[in-house]
């Protein structure tokens, strides 16, 4: 072969090469509303590195934080359309498309992480529930961590008798209106990125929510008594929408879910473990952490709830407020 062949033969190598497409990459949108800083955001960045992994670069999964595209009813409603394809959100929050999970968030249910992970893992009424969601255009992959709810108020609050007439903001949750209520307190619904300024402009006394969130959304520089009621247990299931787990392989979907479990065994360590030094750090910037609030006095005043729950939702309740109690019977 001549130069000018040679020449001419790699010139048109090289243009193929080029021009050949590379290996085409599916980009997944992943949206939750937690902070940059806080243990959503770094189990949903586990999450995404291992989709990425387990599916040899096929699919790439963008998480968008801070409630970028929306808060927490939002992306719920956009995962069940398809517009997004996961997110991250309590399990009341799915009670907007299937109203059952309004019951996980009845109080006082489970004492610690190990009673709460066991009953999510093995509760048959909550894996019954979890199994209606495709039905609503998505489905439940894993339940990762958030903790268990607590109080941040401008005044101390020690019992119900501090919450009578304090106005408290909380998400859109039934179950969590009624409990709050039954507590004393008046009820403010509005979505997370407006509850700092809203507490600081007087707007609200204060709001509900883990320690963990609490931390990374600051609540604690504006409403500085920080209550350890742990009124409700709240995890965070992970869903992906239907639309896109149909799109995905038999290999894919396995491999999306074992992610899936890789970041909840994350988040819940992350949590579980996180809860001490968290308060420990808002101690340290002001906060005043009330350890020991009168509990009983709060579990007293929701007991109404339960009643009131039977009356909508039926042999429901007390069919996982059973789960509950096995399960704080074998896990002290």
């Amino acid at each position: 072969m001549t130069r000018v062949s040679l020449i001419a033969s790699a010139s048109l190598t090289a243009l193929l090469t080029w021009s050949l497409p590379a290996a085409a990459q599916t980009v997944l949108k992943f949206s939750h509303t937690d902070q940059q800083s806080g243990a959503r955001q770094a189990a949903a960045q586990v999450f995404a590195k291992k989709v990425e992994e387990l599916t040899q670069g096929r699919y790439k999964v963008n998480v968008f934080c801070c409630s970028q595209l929306g808060n927490d009813p939002k992306n719920i409603e956009q995962l069940a359309l398809g517009g997004i394809d996961f997110t991250v959100s309590a399990t009341g929050s799915y009670a907007s498309q299937l109203p059952s999970l309004n019951l996980t968030m009845m109080p006082f249910m489970v004492d610690s992480y190990a009673q709460g992970w066991k009953l999510y893992d093995e509760s048959k009424w909550i894996q019954d529930q979890f199994a209606k969601a495709p039905e609503k255009g998505f489905r439940f992959l894993a339940t990762w961590e958030a903790g268990f709810r607590s109080m941040t108020t401008k005044e101390p609050l020690m019992s119900p008798d501090d919450a009578k007439g304090k106005k408290l903001r909380t998400f859109p949750n039934e179950m969590m209106r009624w409990t709050l209520e039954a507590m004393g307190f008046n009820i403010q619904i509005m979505p997370l990125p407006e509850v700092y300024l809203a507490i600081q402009q007087g707007a609200v006394a204060g709001q509900e929510n883990p320690v963990d969130t609490i931390y990374s959304n600051k609540f604690y520089e504006v409403a500085p008594n920080v209550t350890l009621t742990n009124h409700v247990y709240s995890p965070i299931p992970l869903a992906i929408s239907e639309k896109t787990w149909q799109k995905l392989s038999p290999v894919d979907q396995k491999a999306v879910s074992e992610a899936a479990r890789v970041a909840a065994t994350f988040s819940r360590e992350l949590i579980s473990g996180n809860d001490a030094k968290l308060l420990k750090e808002m101690e340290a910037k002001g906060a005043k952490v009330n350890a020991k609030p009168n509990v009983a006095a709060f579990r007293t005043a929701v007991q109404p709830v339960y009643g009131k729950a039977r009356e909508k939702f039926g042999a429901d309740v007390d069919a996982l407020l059973k789960d509950a109690e096995m399960v704080r019977a074998s896990v002290k």
